[in-house]
């Protein structure tokens, strides 16, 4: 492999989504990464602690001579081992840890020792967090913000994917927004959710360009909360609204919440196991509103549900999901969104359906 030099250049890291070897601790690596990061730790969480703790009572030098007596022999070696695979995996990558010092540089030089040259990240994790905070924060306040707006139900997401530059607000949250919203695979931390948005905002203002299409949110998107400037923002762009008639609005919800949840669920945990997930996950959404939806409206939907998956367990049948899904949209989703719509300050520039609003959006790619 040809030696390649180390790299400060953050924006080509992200806009190309170079694969990225995170040699930093598990435990750190959980609470935040990066979206083409792999964990290959040079010290587990456990060993990670028994130095820092060395560092802070007998100084560098002898946490150094810790780390090497703790990752030696067969650790040592299963370690190496680790990072030769990612290495022949992604021989365009890089590696880095926390500040781009000592356990880069060290990992760098053992493999380096195996035969193989593979360059780091200088600044390490620090400075990449760094570049995509300030560049997040840049393209905020300059850029140029348009919202799909509309009612719960009437498929925005399946729409904002057809427009000319669409970030993906709850993919990148892994989260449909709403008390129904949860996924079948867990949320990523803030912190991962920050740095998905703001390479997501790289590539839609350096690969793209041009106006970038968002779907109105509110601050949280389940547990990842959207950053306070970009609400901001958001709240004064102008919108587009989109519109759907009742029947289609109940059949997009039925097809995400009770078709495609149940499949997701059965995917993971089995025929009976995900029926009954399933059945937990519809349920516990209900009981999350209870106190807004106050106690008698709660417990008629909550019937109209409880009837609706006996029925559908007995034969099959998803027609009783449409009065509980008609209730709550009308009682309680529709409400709502009307009166948030009267707090928004930016201008409409069109109301319709999603043929005509996707061909709106195409038509002003340059405007």
């Amino acid at each position: 492999m040809a030696s390649r030099p180390d790299t400060d250049d953050y924006l080509n890291l992200f806009l190309n989504d170079v694969p990225l070897m995170d040699v930093r601790a598990p435990v750190e690596f959980a609470k935040g990464s990066f979206p083409s990061a792999e964990n290959a730790p040079l010290m587990n969480d456990e060993e990670r602690h028994r130095v820092g703790i060395c560092y802070k009572e007998k100084g560098q030098d002898k946490a150094i001579e810790l780390g090497h007596q703790l990752v030696s022999g067969d650790i040592k070696a299963q370690r190496i081992e680790a990072w030769k695979r990612f290495v022949a995996q992604h021989p365009e990558g890089y590696l880095f840890c926390f500040r781009g010092g000592l356990r880069s540089r060290l990992t760098q030089q053992w493999i380096r020792d195996s035969g193989i040259d593979y360059p780091l990240v200088k600044g390490g994790y620090k400075a990449l967090r760094r570049f995509l905070i300030d560049s997040l924060e840049a393209q905020i306040e300059s850029g140029q913000f348009r919202i799909l707006s509309g009612r719960t139900g009437t498929g925005k997401t399946r729409v904002l994917m057809q427009l000319p530059n669409p970030v993906d607000l709850e993919g990148l949250a892994n989260h449909r927004g709403s008390s129904f919203g949860r996924q079948v695979t867990p949320q990523p931390s803030q912190i991962d959710f920050e740095n998905r948005l703001a390479v997501a905002m790289l590539k839609a203002r350096h690969q793209v360009g041009g106006p970038i299409y968002l779907e109105d949110e509110s601050r949280l998107i389940g547990r990842c909360a959207l950053p306070e400037t970009l609400r901001a923002r958001m709240s004064e762009s102008p919108l587009l609204i989109l519109e759907q008639a009742m029947e289609e609005r109940i059949a997009i919800i039925r097809a995400d919440y009770v078709e495609g949840m149940l499949a997701s669920y059965r995917a993971r945990d089995g025929e009976d196991a995900g029926w009954l997930n399933f059945r937990d996950y519809l349920l516990s959404a209900i009981d999350r509103i209870r106190k807004r939806l106050g106690g008698e409206r709660y417990q008629k939907l909550r019937n109209l549900m409880l009837q609706a998956l006996d029925q559908q367990e007995a034969n099959g049948s998803l027609e009783g999901h449409h009065g509980w899904i008609e209730a709550l949209l009308t009682d309680y989703y529709d409400p709502m969104y009307d009166y948030q719509l009267t707090q928004k300050h930016g201008e409409i520039l069109v109301r319709s359906g999603p043929e005509v609003i996707t061909e709106w959006a195409r038509s002003r790619t340059s405007t």
